[in-house]
């Protein structure tokens, strides 16, 4: 019965462990016809979450954020319109 009690609870420890939302660096980019309200929310939304905004730009509208990956689809949700959403990364020239 111990046994089966040890089973039951790593099990119960693993499903938790994997439904851990998984942080993703991301660069969100906006049309220059968006909403400023839209932008607002989408940072709001990230932030309530437990994300971080890590950086505003200024010469387009847009923002980089480290953002669980289940906020990211409700905010893509929201901002479909407007918004491209791309993993930031290193990226190298041949």
């Amino acid at each position: 019965m111990k046994f089966f009690g040890f089973v039951l609870g790593a099990l119960a420890l693993v499903s938790g462990a994997i439904a851990v939302d998984i942080q993703k660096s991301v660069i969100i980019t906006y049309k220059e016809n968006t909403p400023d309200s839209v932008i607002r929310d989408a940072k709001k939304a990230i932030v309530a979450a437990g994300g971080v905004i890590t950086h505003e730009y200024t010469l387009m509208k847009g923002f980089s954020a480290k953002v669980g990956e289940k906020t990211l689809e409700s905010v893509s949700a929201f901002s479909e319109n407007y918004a491209t959403i791309e993993e930031d990364k290193v990226v190298n020239t041949l």
